[in-house]
This record gives structure tokens, sequence and C-alpha cells, in this order.
């Protein structure tokens, strides 16, 4: 169907323009034989309707013969042909309608005047035809290009959310491997604590698959994932390690990409709490902040080195590569998801100083959570 037939505002529209059409025609008619002004719109206004339904042909041959290449000038031949052709019929219901008019209201008219209004409508028509054409072929254009752009625009999430998947997958084997030497160095040491934390273990896997899964989560629901794997890293260190939340109740209802806290919280334990005999504290801020939702992840060990920091501060800048390189793995991987759901604008920075702990800092859009959205996992 074309277009401007699909909805009767649209048909209303066309009318209306040919309707309008039709009094200057009149008033041409008027000026070759002079006349009343009610014959003369009855006999325009009228053909100039049925007329802007038959140049909307002009859509099928548009489509038929599209100017491109070598076979322009056949597509240019093709419309001229079908303009004369909308024409003749066009000029041919002209003559009886003129006949009508010429019986109904006006009998007077004569015979040559008749032929003069004839041979207006066959020399209107033509160009009427052909505008409607270059209409047309401007509108298919237009066509082209937004689906052309639609379509690299398909392409570019396509391909946006396929790194997003690789990067979310990445992370579970990531973790896995780091979870399994904690569980092989309880082994001889603790083995009871071994098998409490093996427990904790597939509980907190099976958790993450169903919060991965899906592609937004609240803050919240982060939070609640991170409470189950401190549950089993407070195994592995007992009290050594120590816990301190501080998280807004408004921005832990806010949306975030699941699985970009609990790296974060890895990565505290595994470069500072680890390294420390005693006293380790991991604290967990969320608050709400100018233009978005930060959150912090600190911990108390002894910091990143220099050269180190300054390496992985250079790699936070960059797109990782497939072999990410020594360390940093989870602040390379979450920052790389959170500028590929938000854009550059947003991320995550680093605070750390040899002997004074390190801070990790991420900002995020203030997203809020839907509010009948189920979110239990």
């Amino acid at each position: 169907m074309h277009p401007l037939l699909a909805r009767p505002v649209r048909l209303l529209l066309v009318v209306a323009i040919a309707a309008l059409v039709g009094v200057p025609l009149a008033w041409i008619l008027r000026l070759l034989e002079p006349r009343p002004w009610l014959p003369a719109l009855a006999f325009a206004v009228p053909l100039t309707v049925f007329y802007s339904f038959i140049v909307l042909s002009a859509w099928w041959v548009c489509r038929r013969h599209p100017i491109s290449g070598d076979d322009a000038w056949k597509a240019v031949a093709v419309q001229l042909g079908a303009a004369l052709q909308a024409t003749s019929v066009w000029t041919a219901i002209g003559t009886m309608w003129s006949l009508a008019i010429d019986r109904m209201l006006y009998p007077g008219l004569s015979r040559s005047a008749m032929l003069g209004d004839l041979a207006v409508l066959f020399a209107a028509g033509i160009p009427f035809y052909l505008l409607s054409a270059v209409a047309h072929y401007l509108f298919l254009a237009f066509e082209a290009s937004h689906a052309a752009e639609r379509r690299v625009l398909e392409t570019q999430v396509g391909a946006r959310e396929a790194e997003l998947r690789a990067l979310r997958a990445q992370l579970n084997p990531h973790f896995l491997f780091n979870s399994l030497n904690s569980i092989n160095a309880l082994v001889g040491s603790d083995p009871e604590g071994a098998r409490r934390m093996c427990e904790g273990l597939g509980d907190f896997l099976r958790r993450t698959l169903a919060l991965g899964a899906r592609d937004e989560v609240t803050l919240g629901d982060e939070l609640a994932l991170v409470e189950r794997y401190l549950g089993i890293e407070q195994v592995r260190f007992g009290d050594r390690l120590r816990v301190e939340r501080a998280v807004e109740p408004e921005a832990a209802a806010c949306r975030v990409p699941p699985l970009l806290l609990q790296p974060l919280v890895e990565n505290a334990i595994k470069h500072g709490i680890n390294k420390r005999s005693s006293d380790g504290l991991i604290r967990i801020e969320g608050r709400s902040v100018t233009g978005g939702l930060e959150w912090r992840v600190i911990d108390n060990g002894k910091g990143i080195p220099e050269a180190r920091r300054e390496a992985l501060v250079r790699r936070l800048a960059s797109v990782p590569e497939d072999d990410p390189g020594p360390g940093g793995f989870g602040l390379v991987n979450v920052n790389h998801r959170i500028q590929l759901n938000y854009g550059p604008a947003f991320g995550l920075t680093l605070e750390s100083q040899s002997g004074a702990g390190t801070t990790i800092r991420v900002f995020v859009p203030w997203e809020h959570e839907i509010s009948n959205e189920n979110t239990n996992l």
C-alpha cells in the first residue's frame, strides 16, 4: 500500500491539497474562456482530486525503476511514458466530466472552449505527474538512507551486546580460579572450613548465574551477592576480615549492569586484605552525586606500588585486549563494561598510595529501579 494511503489523516491531506490545486486551475480556465466560478470550480476541483490519486501510481513505478547507474536513462524514459499514460487517462475522464458539466451547470460553453480546457489538462498533467515522480524518488532515497542508518545502529548494538556478553562471561572463570585457590589453601589447615567454603561457593555461583543473565539489576541485588561472596571469604580470613557498609537506600534501588561490584570487592581482598596479617577492613559506600550514582570500595591494605598503579591507570584508560596482562583484570573488565553501557563520561577511577590502602570509585548514571520488577535472587 502507498504510504500516503496507509492512514486516514494522510488520505484527507492528499484530498485537501488536490482540492486547493484545483482553484488556480479553475482560475486559468476562466482566463481562457470567461465563465462563472461555479462551473469552473465544479470542473477543475473534482478532476484534480481524482488526478492526485492517479499520480500516486508513480510510487510503484519509482520502486520498480530506481535511478541508479546505467539504468538512470531507462528510468527517465519509463517515467515519461507513465506520465503520458496518466495524462491521457486524466484527459479522457476530463472529456466526460466536461460534457456532464455542460449539461448540468453551464450549457453555454462552446466546443472550442471545451477543447481548450482539455488542452490545459493535458499540458498540466505531465508536469504534475513528473513532480510526483521526483517527490517519490526523494522519499525512497530518504527511506533507504534511514534504513541504512538503522542497519548500522543495529550492527553496532549487536556488536556492543556481544562484547558485553563476552566480558561478562570472562568474570566467572576468573572468579572461580581465585576461589579454588582459596579452597586449596584451606584443605590442609582447615578441612571443615574448606567444606563450608565449597558449599558457599556453590550457592554463590548459582546466584551469580541468575544475576548475570539479566541486563540490569539493582545495586541492592549486587550488594546481596557481595554478601554471599564475603561469607565465603570470611571462612578463609576469619577475624582478619571486617566489612563496613554505608549505602544510601535510594542508591541501593538504582539499576546497574550485573556483576560490577563483586569483582571490585574480590580485587580488594586479593590485593589488599590478603597481604595483611590482621585488622583487614573493606568499606563499601554508595550514594547519589551530581550527575549520577557513585559507589566506592575501600580497603586498608598496603596499597598498590607506584609502577604497577601507573600501568593499571593506563590500562583503565584504554580498551582491554584479549590478553589483559598481569593483574587488574577485574578492574579493567568492569570499567570497559560501564563505558560500553553508558559512554566514556562514566567508569572507574583508582586512588592508591603505598601503605595507605586503595579506593576504587565507580560512577554510573542515576537510574531508578522499576517498582514492579522482581529483583529477588
